[in-house]
């Protein structure tokens, strides 16, 4: 785990110490920058008028204060623009979300500096520019990674012009604009990219190269590339011209595991019940789940348990189930060797059976819940609902439990937190404790629970006021836990008010529900007394915070009214989100 954190300059050790690693990792990554400019990072902070910059640091941190990477931007305020210099992480810590949680905090920073936007050089992915082979794969990654904040290179200049001729992959300038639509006008444009050259290259530019490029922007307002990477998502309905406002995925393979035993609620019906409701409103697009890799997993959950789940699933006969029934207190050096004893180890409860396709069945209900977040970082939709079974939230990182087996809810929400800050709220009736362990020591995810208190209700042992979060993490976790009965839809509105207003305080870019309707009167796993009104109004009450939202399916097992609760549900976020008279 990581903290982000500015350096403002170097007169505190620990910040001397950050600088210190953050020049270490400049040299190893950027072999080609001069040392005299890594030595100056120091005196750019401390003089900043000297260099016609202000030069800003961001860091992140481990808890032992080990720089695992950092960006270094430079502010011109006499223009209103800054520079991205420098992102770079530390040596194997690629893949760690540590370049885009430092690239949305410089965005933040930006913004909140009222700049016009952010301006950066990036190697081209054009093999008439750039006839490297193996440069060109990954500068078409790094294109893509900043495209999906809507960063782009701007067209039709000579900025890619080589200081040197003969020389080839000179940079674009990419700017991006900060979600704003309007691009800046040409002149504004000019001066902006000659104080980028003069400022950065000035002692090296050839005699008239830094005119020939200013005068290159003949675009007026100038003209971004459009997009190549973005990827457009695939619609199953086509029958409406119009898109409608929610992103629907639903887990295509959630049938294939059918656990039969009596009792066991956690049936392929749901689905069906939840469909047949809402297939008919003017409220959902169908999107096709997509093939999401193992990474998203261990990300979340412990390699060790994800190995062994798909291990003895694959094992198991079709029709045969293990059940949990050892339960040695955990020896990590001494696991059981037996897969169906080793169940115990990683299991919470007896009745969460592991069969030959639980495996690929929550695999695939991680896949729609991460199409759904796609659906809202790149297909245009402000709101997704990814319906899956099996459910996912008492996953824990290294068990399962709960009906649940990979935590679907917080893979979506891992993966959007590369972007920028996540509230995760659960309204199921149960406590959400596997969300809550996997972000327990983290301040850029929010994790908020409503339920029965652990007292009368699974998970028995977690979910209590006390359970505050740890570390970075303290004050991140909320509990509100309620009574057994009797709740009704007024009480839980006071509860639900309390979860919104700490969101509100949070400020995150992207909410992931775990949407739970186990909360309705005559649910067989709960004793609440929520009826289809009252989905409609705590709908309508999350749909007002009006921010990007991705709903995940969790429990609710009263067939008879879950897919009436869920359409009223579904209603209300859209009233809410849109304002009233909203409904399609």
């Amino acid at each position: 785990m990581f903290r982000i954190r500015r350096i403002f300059d170097d007169i505190f050790s620990r910040d001397q110490d950050a600088i210190t690693q953050v020049k270490a990792i400049l040299r190893e990554q950027f072999n080609l920058i001069p040392q005299e400019e890594i030595d100056e990072l120091s005196e750019k902070l401390r003089n900043p008028a000297a260099y016609q910059w202000r030069h800003i640091i961001h860091v992140a941190e481990d808890k032992l204060h080990h720089v695992k990477g950092f960006s270094i931007t430079a502010h011109a305020p006499d223009l209103r623009f800054c520079f991205l210099d420098y992102i770079a992480t530390a040596k194997g810590m690629s893949g760690a979300g540590i370049g885009g949680a430092l690239y949305e905090e410089i965005r933040d920073e930006t913004s909140r500096l009222d700049a016009i936007g952010l301006f950066f050089e990036c190697l081209p992915d054009d093999p008439m520019l750039c006839p490297k082979p193996e440069l060109l794969k990954e500068n078409a990654a790094r294109l893509r990674f900043y495209e999906r904040y809507g960063a782009r290179p701007i067209m039709n200049t000579k900025y890619e012009t080589p200081l040197k001729p003969g020389t080839t992959c000179a940079p674009y300038l990419v700017l991006d604009s900060l979600d704003q639509e309007q691009t800046p006008p040409r002149d504004e444009a000019r001066r902006i990219v000659w104080a980028i050259l003069e400022r950065k290259y000035g002692k090296r530019c050839p005699p008239g190269y830094i005119d020939m490029v200013v005068n290159s922007y003949k675009d007026n307002p100038i003209r971004m590339r459009p997009p190549k990477y973005t990827k457009k998502m695939e619609r199953l309905d086509l029958t409406q011209e119009e898109k409608r406002p929610f992103a629907l995925i639903v887990t295509d393979e959630h049938e294939i595991h059918h656990v039969r035993s009596r009792g066991y609620v956690e049936s392929p019906v749901r689905i069906r019940s939840i469909l047949q409701q809402i297939q008919h409103t003017r409220l959902f697009t169908r999107l096709k789940p997509e093939h999401h890799g193992l990474r998203a997993i261990t990300a979340i959950h412990d390699s060790g348990f994800v190995a062994y789940f798909g291990k003895a699933c694959a094992q198991l006969e079709p029709g045969g189930s293990i059940y949990p029934y050892v339960f040695p207190i955990r020896n990590a050096s001494r696991p059981p060797k037996e897969l169906p004893i080793r169940a115990g180890y990683y299991c919470i409860d007896t009745f969460t059976p592991l069969n030959q396709n639980a495996y690929r069945a929550a695999r695939r209900a991680v896949d729609c819940a991460l199409t759904g977040a796609t659906a809202i970082l790149e297909g245009g939709f402000d709101l997704a609902y990814a319906l899956v079974r099996p459910p996912g939230h008492h996953a824990e990182r290294k068990a399962f439990g709960g009906f649940c087996y990979f935590n679907s809810a917080a893979a979506a929400a891992q993966h959007l937190s590369h972007f920028g800050r996540v509230a995760v709220l659960d309204i199921d009736y149960h406590h959400g404790n596997g969300t809550q362990t996997i972000f327990y020591d983290r301040s850029d995810v929010l994790t908020i629970s409503i339920h029965c208190h652990p007292k009368w209700a699974y998970p028995y042992f977690s979910g209590f006021a006390d359970e505050r979060g740890i570390g970075p993490g303290e004050g991140y976790n909320l509990n509100i836990a309620l009574p057994e009965s009797p709740v009704d839809g007024l009480r839980y509105r006071e509860a639900l008010d309390l979860a919104l207003k700490r969101i509100i305080r949070f400020k995150p870019k992207f909410v992931v529900l775990a949407l739970g309707l186990d909360t309705a009167k005559g649910d067989p796993t709960g004793s609440w007394l929520l009826r289809s009104k009252d989905f409609f109004e705590n709908g309508r009450m999350i749909g007002r915070l009006k921010l990007p939202t991705l709903i995940v399916q969790e429990g609710g097992y009263k067939t008879q009214s879950l897919g009436v609760n869920t359409r009223h549900f579904f209603s209300g976020v859209w009233e809410g989100f849109r304002g009233p008279g909203a409904l399609l």
